[in-house]
Order: C-alpha cells, then sequence, then structure tokens
C-alpha cells in the first residue's frame, strides 16, 4: 500500500501517464489537473518512489517488428516457488511477460514472441527444464490495452 492515499490528482496523473507518458509534460498534466507544474513533478516522483509508477517503456507493436507470433503459455510451478522462478523465466530469450495466478492448476501465465515456431518452441522446453509443466499453449491473434478506466475522473463516485 502506498504510504500516502491515492487521491484523484494522482488519479489523473497515472492516467495522462498511461496514455502518453512520452509527451506528456508535467506542464499538461497540471494544466488537466489545476496544479502547478512543480506538484505534479513532486506527485509524480512519490508515486515512482512508491512503486506505484515501476517503469516507462514502449507499446511494440511485435507483429510489425518482425515477431508475428504472440504465444501464451499457461504454465504449472509448485506454489512456494512459483514467485522465485518469475525473473529466471524473464530472463529466456522471447519471453515478455509473467503472470503469477492465483486460482487454478496453471499459475504462470508467460508471454513469448517469436518470428516462427522454431522460435517458441525452445521457450517451452527451457521451461520444462526449469521444473515446470506447460499445461496449455495459445496463440494470441491481436493484442490491445488501454488505460485503466479507474483513474478517470470521477470513476470512485460511478
Amino acid at each position: 500500500m502506498a504510504d500516502e492515499e491515492i487521491d484523484d490528482v494522482d488519479r489523473a496523473i497515472l492516467r495522462a501517464l498511461q496514455e502518453d507518458a512520452r509527451n506528456m509534460s508535467s506542464g499538461d498534466i497540471a494544466e488537466r489537473t489545476g496544479t502547478s507544474d512543480s506538484t505534479v513533478r513532486k506527485r509524480i516522483q512519490r508515486l515512482e518512489s512508491e512503486g506505484i509508477v515501476k517503469g516507462y517503456s514502449a507499446d511494440v507493436d511485435y507483429a510489425k517488428s518482425g515477431y508475428p507470433l504472440r504465444m501464451l503459455l499457461f504454465c504449472t510451478a509448485s506454489i512456494p516457488e512459483r514467485g522465485e522462478q518469475i525473473p529466471e523465466i524473464l530472463a529466456i530469450d522471447g519471453v515478455v511477460s509473467v503472470q503469477e495466478l492465483v486460482t487454478g492448476e496453471q499459475n504462470l501465465l508467460v508471454t513469448v514472441v517469436g518470428e516462427s515456431d522454431d522460435d517458441i518452441t525452445p521457450v517451452a522446453q527451457e521451461l520444462l527444464e526449469m521444473g515446470l509443466t506447460v499445461a496449455d499453449e495459445v496463440l494470441v491473434r491481436s493484442h490491445e490495452t488501454t488505460p485503466f478506466g479507474g483513474f478517470e475522473p470521477d470513476a470512485e463516485s460511478s
């Protein structure tokens, strides 16, 4: 939990950063929130130091960049070890994300991208060598994201 509660200004900052952190200046955000530029900068620093904003990254279209396959691998790991294995899984070439699942038999969701099956198969093999069971593989046709609606103004009152 954050040291300070997240208020409407924080939510507006988070929304703006999710929309376009690269091109959204603290002045732009200040104008949206009705606060000063320095307030926004301090708030962003606090959100970063508290781990609420974990970083900034590019939203890459893997298909357009030469990696048309996106595969979801549903894996089962021993419950005590699953969280500890995440950094090792992320280090596998082709893995772009790992999600820890807390319900169901499959408790890790590994997302892999590649040019062909020849890129995906070695990832599954490495997961097996780590002691994971690959229970299911799903080929993803498309993947789109949007900023979280809870950061919209008045989201709490709806």
